[in-house]
């Protein structure tokens, strides 16, 4: 049902090995386009997926990353270790440069593994039905919704289709980020898309980099669900007061956390308690500063969790 994407950079990758039994009681099927070069923290999440028989779609074709222009070791991967592993499904990447002759020759080379194409600016959906004829329909399909409109979609329809939405919105620079702002809709809509599931790039959002410049102002992204706006989900962005030197990531995570306990301790948030949220309080009660690496996991792995409570009560 929620197909969350990821990067596979450090701090996702641990975000994933502990999510792991929440994905499989939640029904829940990372999506994970390897981007660094060394495959063992990819490896040890792949381990912990399988260990908690939760599902997972990982790309051997990556858009992004050191494997970006060769993806052998990727595929030695899945060749070596996971063909058994009835849990990993095979993504494949539909680029623009991709033909639907490209793309039918991965799907024919992975046929022991379930499979799962990802669009993201490929061109010939048409001609790529009509040369998978029925296989098609046995794969799964997730869109990039940008790019992949609904007379795209069509070509596909009667197969599990996924609908994927960056609902973050990046900035420049953290200091431009406002206190509130929506973040998307498709947890409560994506069964009115003609949907199977739904997706996102938590709060990483689409756009990748290797790695961000210094931070001037530090900023704590938290999602919430609120009722009273027909479940629509927004996005805190809770900011350092200070925003002028890249100096004291401490002092300003702290200003931004104190911002964030005060609207969790608000009467009416709709900000739900989850485990990272009660990790952040731990955080401001022992005064402890653990880097913007582990912020940022917390804050994914929050948005996950409110996405299970959610789903759970629908």
């Amino acid at each position: 049902m929620y197909y969350p994407y990821f990067r596979g950079k450090q701090f996702e990758l641990i975000t994933m090995r502990e999510s792991a039994s929440l994905f499989k009681t939640a029904g829940f099927v990372p999506i994970i386009e390897p981007v660094q070069e060394s495959l063992s923290g990819l490896k040890r999440t792949l381990v912990a997926l399988k260990d908690a028989k939760a599902e997972v779609v990982l790309i051997v074709n990556p858009f992004h990353g050191n494997h970006a222009g060769d993806a052998s070791d990727i595929q030695d991967l899945v060749e070596a270790e996971l063909r058994d592993h009835a849990n990993v499904s095979v993504g494949i990447a539909l680029r623009q440069s991709m033909s639907a002759a490209d793309a039918t020759k991965l799907h024919a080379a992975y046929s022991g593994n379930p499979r799962t194409f990802v669009h993201a600016g490929f061109t010939a959906a048409a001609n790529l039905a009509v040369s998978l004829g029925n296989e098609a329909l046995e794969s799964r399909h997730v869109f990039f919704e940008e790019c992949c409109g609904k007379l795209y979609r069509k070509h596909f329809k009667g197969a599990e289709r996924v609908l994927l939405r960056d609902g973050f919105k990046k900035r420049t620079s953290n200091r431009e980020y406002p206190p509130l702002e929506s973040f998307s809709d498709l947890h409560a809509t994506f069964g009115e898309e003609g949907m199977d599931g739904f997706g996102d790039f938590l709060m990483v959002g689409d756009d990748y980099s290797e790695s961000g410049g210094p931070a001037y102002a530090v900023v704590i992204h938290l999602t919430c669900i609120d009722p009273a706006k027909d479940d629509e989900m927004f996005i805190h962005h809770f900011k350092s007061d200070r925003h002028d030197t890249p100096t004291d990531p401490a002092g300003k995570f702290a200003e931004a956390l104190k911002k964030l306990v005060a609207e969790v301790n608000r009467s009416g948030t709709s900000i739900a308690r989850t485990a990272a949220v009660e990790e952040f309080l731990d955080l401001q009660k022992r005064r402890h500063f653990p880097g913007l690496g582990y912020v940022k996991k917390l804050s994914m792995a929050h948005h996950i969790e409110t996405l299970a409570l959610y789903l759970r009560k629908g």
